[in-house]
């Protein structure tokens, strides 16, 4: 029986692979709007160098499941997602709050 709901936690560690097929990372976390109830986006994982990684967010809307791979697929690259802002893992960043100054936050 094939249905559309999945728990959260199937999606936290799912894989992310960019339109070139290359993989971008991983989803760390979902960022929920509280009011709506709906996913506003994701927090990508991807690796860096000496065990450092790098968090992107992604819209919700720009993922898509894709269900041969059992992983989550979208229209950016590598590029785009390097080009754009991000946080190292111990930074002491507030994923939930829209009023810091990064308009590609909420964008992308």
């Amino acid at each position: 029986m094939t249905h559309t709901l999945v728990p959260s936690d199937r999606v936290e560690h799912a894989a992310v692979f960019g339109r070139d097929g290359a993989k971008l990372g991983t989803i760390e976390r979902l960022m929920l709007d509280k009011v709506p109830g709906t996913v506003a986006y994701a927090v990508i994982k991807t690796g860096g160098l000496l065990g450092s990684h790098h968090h992107y967010p992604v819209l919700w809307s720009a993922l898509s499941y894709d269900s041969h791979r059992r992983a989550y697929k979208t229209e950016l690259t590598v590029d785009d997602l390097c080009s754009g802002p991000c946080e190292l893992d111990g930074d002491a960043f507030d994923w939930g709050d829209r009023s810091r100054p990064h308009a590609q936050y909420w964008t992308v």
